[in-house]
């Protein structure tokens, strides 16, 4: 850790203020700008979380959902237990993960998938960047998969090469979708936020959200080899993702 970055760390308003609220994250306050601006949360809703550790925007997530609402976290990290949230410990692109979802929500329906997730980052930024772009479209299958029509989705995204067909598969999949970068973002840092708002009853092409990204990377001339398992872990940091019957 370099003395410059715990030093501005030390000095961020927002951590300092997150800590004084109790909050676990500084991340929290990116959440309460995006609810601020969008709305996308309301009494009763039904949340998920992906990539909920620490568990800041699971804080915020209950403050806006409310007593009647219920708010599930999934990260592959334990996190600590939240008084009015359910949290568990999976992965998000196994069956079995998403059949516990659906599960805990029994008759509820989700309102709303939320994700702040993030990569392990490794200080090369094209590979930071194609890896947290896997994990945002890979949420935002899941959240084409188990939202109601008429939900919303939002994930954190790394500005790059690719960012584009993202935004093109989420507006397959939604009537409204925009970027925002909050203010409780680092200012050297490139990541914004995807808001996607009103989801609709079908999409509007076939093909899972992950495929039409592939199809879009191919386009520009990023080209995942679908036959070398090696490369695709190791070289952008795609893997091929098996389309739930």
């Amino acid at each position: 850790m370099s003395k410059r970055w715990y030093q501005e760390n030390k000095r961020d308003p927002w951590r300092r203020d997150a800590k004084s609220k109790g909050y676990r994250a500084r991340s929290a306050y990116k959440l309460k700008q995006i609810q601020e601006k969008f709305g996308i949360l309301r009494k009763g809703d039904a949340v998920l979380d992906i990539g909920c550790h620490p568990g800041g925007w699971i804080q915020v997530a209950i403050e806006e959902v409310g007593e009647s609402g219920a708010v599930i976290g999934v990260d592959l990290l334990a996190t600590s237990p939240i008084e009015g949230a359910t949290i568990l410990v999976g992965d998000i692109t196994e069956e079995a993960t998403i059949e516990e979802i659906v599960d805990r929500l029994g008759n509820r329906k989700l309102n709303a998938v939320i994700s702040d997730i993030s990569p392990r980052l490794t200080g090369r930024y094209d590979t930071d960047q194609a890896i947290s772009l896997e994990l945002s479209t890979m949420a935002l299958d899941v959240a084409a998969e188990l939202l109601s029509p008429g939900g919303c989705f939002v994930t954190k995204v790394f500005q790059g090469a690719g960012i584009e067909g993202l935004i093109d598969a989420a507006k397959l999949r939604f009537s409204a979708v925009g970027r925002y970068s909050p203010t409780a973002s680092r200012t050297a840092s490139s990541e914004t936020y995807l808001i996607c708002q009103r989801m609709l009853p079908r999409p509007k092409k076939q093909g899972t959200a992950m495929e039409h990204l592939q199809s879009h990377l191919a386009s520009i001339g990023i080209v995942v080899d679908e036959d070398d398992e090696e490369s695709l872990e190791t070289k952008v940091g795609f893997r091929r993702i098996q389309k739930r019957e």
